[in-house]
């Protein structure tokens, strides 16, 4: 049987920030309690980057993690992407930062802004190379600090984000072509711009100058959240063949455990199948399924050959699924 070439994950790293933020804190300045943000939400506390952390910081400490994963270096890395919304700078791009202060040798570094389905349009960039022999060490990171885009007068919006990174080592492997091959096997990505003004940054460097704080239409977001995210879920598992019956673990995006739920019901995914981590992280936007992924993989629930099932919305409206075999 002819060989096909696979984007295998071989390491994964996270990384949050120490401040941790209660709902209880933010009750001190927001007219919110624990229990309202609870029971709508599910979140409990959220970290918050130190003032002096760039989003580049938080993507290095992950990006060291995963590399040390994978048995590998920054000398080894010949492709990073990050995806963010928080860049450290108007440009250059985050990921040619990130490079330089990792030590990564000369080799293609850019960012994918699709806001909290970054970073699964960032694994299929990076399959997209290294499944056609373009890059052998591939670094996708996810980080954000949304906490600098809160409105903190605004009790439906601040309440939902923190700030964290994620970030996987993809490298070439051969398959069979098979559904039993490791690596990234399918992919679904969708994008809506009519439904901008449901999610957005009211702020831009060509517009106003300013950058701007979160504005979202909360109702609008969740409906529109379960019907699509499971679509391009049911897609996905098309794409790669699978059914999604034979999933080990759905790690969605972890925007709130409401949408969570409502979408593994609308899959037919029983709970215990779920990983969240929304409780502890709140949306932490791109760099939330990388970092579900490693809290799964590093407490011994996710296992290698495992099939994942990978899905998130964001503003724009963007969403997409990815189906990974460990």
């Amino acid at each position: 049987m002819t060989k096909v070439l696979r984007s295998v994950v071989t390491g994964v790293g996270g990384y949050l920030p120490d401040e941790v933020v209660t709902n209880h804190d933010l009750a001190k300045f927001v007219d919110t309690t624990d229990a309202w943000i609870v029971e709508r939400t599910g979140i409990r506390q959220r970290r918050r980057a130190a003032p002096d952390q760039a989003v580049s910081d938080l993507a290095v400490a992950a990006a060291e993690r995963a590399l040390q994963a994978a048995g590998r270096t920054a000398a080894d890395i010949d492709l990073i992407i990050v995806a963010t919304t928080t860049p450290d700078l108007t440009f250059p791009a985050t990921a040619t930062i990130v490079q330089r202060k990792l030590g990564a040798p000369i080799g293609a570094a850019f960012d994918i802004q699709a806001v909290c389905s970054g970073f699964v349009y960032a694994l299929s960039v990076a399959d997209g190379f290294v499944a056609r022999g373009r890059a052998r060490c591939a670094l996708v990171i996810g980080a954000e600090t949304m906490t600098r885009l809160m409105d903190w007068t605004d009790r439906g919006t601040c309440v939902l984000f923190g700030d964290g990174a994620g970030a996987v080592v993809v490298e070439p492997g051969e398959g069979e072509g098979t559904t039993d091959d490791r690596g990234l096997l399918g992919f679904a990505l969708c994008a809506d711009g009519n439904k901008q003004d449901l999610l957005y940054v009211d702020g831009g460097v060509s517009t106003d100058g300013r950058v701007g704080k979160l504005r979202m239409q909360g109702n609008q977001v969740f409906r529109h959240a379960v019907v699509n995210i499971s679509e391009a879920v049911r897609a996905a598992a098309a794409d790669a063949g699978v059914e999604i019956s034979q999933v080990d673990w759905f790690i969605p995006h972890q925007a709130n455990q409401r949408i969570l739920e409502g979408v593994a019901r609308r899959l037919g995914i029983d709970e215990s199948k779920v990983i969240s981590t929304v409780a502890e992280h709140a949306n932490t936007s791109a760099a939330s399924i990388p970092l579900a992924l490693d809290q799964g993989v590093k407490d011994g629930r996710i296992k290698p050959g495992q099939l994942l099932l990978l899905e998130a919305m964001g503003g724009g409206l963007t969403w997409g699924a990815c189906v990974v075999r460990l």
